[in-house]
């Protein structure tokens, strides 16, 4: 804790130069727009502290698959506006929510703009890397998210999640694996172990 404080004493106090090396946000929106498909492996920090790790898939606009690694094994996937929580231990259907009430909407929004007046309220850099922070500019209540960049060339590397109770999930990403063909079915079945090939 004390040191996150030092960090963002360091950020309030640091030279005009440094925002210089932000990234723009219209660099970023590229970026964004740009991902197609994006396969990589992640680690989730829960709110809780504690961890998880597992696969991820991602098919813009509007689809994205995790796969939590044993002995967890739930699936969530984003898809057609729904985001469904499949629970191997659960006796229950599968949890759903619709996607635009959770910020993960605005990676997987057909068009990202973050120009957009008032979906950024958080744009800085913490020295190695661009920080976005953006919500939903119609329903800031839905929750934001922060986003890391490195540059050279630009990757997302991490988001933090910071829902609409309060709670916070940091999802850390592995390298990515960009443009390659994925499995329709990663989007439609929620078992685990689905094959990432056509």
């Amino acid at each position: 804790m004390k040191r996150i404080a030092f960090i963002l004493a360091l950020l309030v106090g640091a030279p005009a130069a440094w925002a210089a090396e932000k990234l723009p946000l219209a660099e970023i929106s590229d970026y964004l727009n740009g991902l197609n498909t994006v396969q990589t492996t992640f680690t989730q920090i829960n709110d809780d502290g504690s961890l998880s790790t597992g696969k991820l898939w991602l098919q813009r606009p509007g689809r994205m698959r995790f796969e939590y690694d044993p002995p967890d094994s739930s699936v969530v996937l984003a898809k057609g506006g729904t985001v469904i929580i499949h629970d191997p231990k659960s006796n229950q259907p599968p949890e759903q929510y619709p996607l635009n009430r959770t910020p993960l909407s605005i990676v997987l929004a057909r068009t990202v703009d973050l120009g957009r007046a008032n979906m950024v309220v958080g744009h800085a850099f913490d020295g190695t890397a661009t920080v976005v922070t953006a919500q939903d500019p119609e329903n800031p209540d839905y929750g934001r998210i922060e986003l890391m960049f490195t540059e050279a060339p630009v990757e997302l590397r991490k988001w933090v999640i910071h829902d609409s109770a309060g709670s916070r999930t940091t999802v850390i990403l592995g390298p990515l694996t960009k443009g390659n063909s994925l499995n329709e079915n990663l989007f439609i079945d929620g078992q685990p172990g689905v094959s990432a090939s056509r």
